[in-house]
């Protein structure tokens, strides 16, 4: 079974979060926290600003790591460790087809991948 590696950036601002729609590949339209694949010799502080600036065109700051989610796809098992983020930039979307900025009440409002569901749910204890 293939494992992936991945960071997720729970991006805040006024108290909204950022969530996006996958542009493409098996689950586009679905909808996700933006990131994605470590490098090899990459930290995952390293990656998540490297993902960001290559999907939305924009830059972070990492304020604290938040959870770690494994979660089993039919295809492969996903290990992604999510951190809460603020924004230093306007984003772009370069790979998503949609962005929105979603309050704590509207979390629930869109169709989110498997594993960002179990970030969801820990957020709206957090948040």
């Amino acid at each position: 079974m293939k494992e992936l590696h991945v960071v997720a950036a729970i991006i805040k601002k006024d108290n909204k979060i950022l969530a996006t729609q996958r542009g493409y590949g098996e689950f586009k339209g679905q909808w996700e926290f933006p990131g994605g694949k470590i490098k090899e010799n990459e930290t995952k502080e390293e990656a998540l600003i490297r993902e960001i600036k290559e999907e939305l065109n924009a830059d972070i700051s990492i304020d604290k790591f938040v959870t770690d989610v494994e979660y089993q796809y039919p295809d492969f098992y996903l290990y992604m460790s999510c951190y809460l983020c603020t924004s230093k930039s306007k984003i772009e979307l370069l790979e998503h087809m949609n962005a929105k900025w979603l309050n704590k009440d509207e979390l629930n409002s869109v169709n989110w991948l498997p594993a960002d569901i179990k970030v969801v749910e820990y957020l709206k204890e957090l948040i």
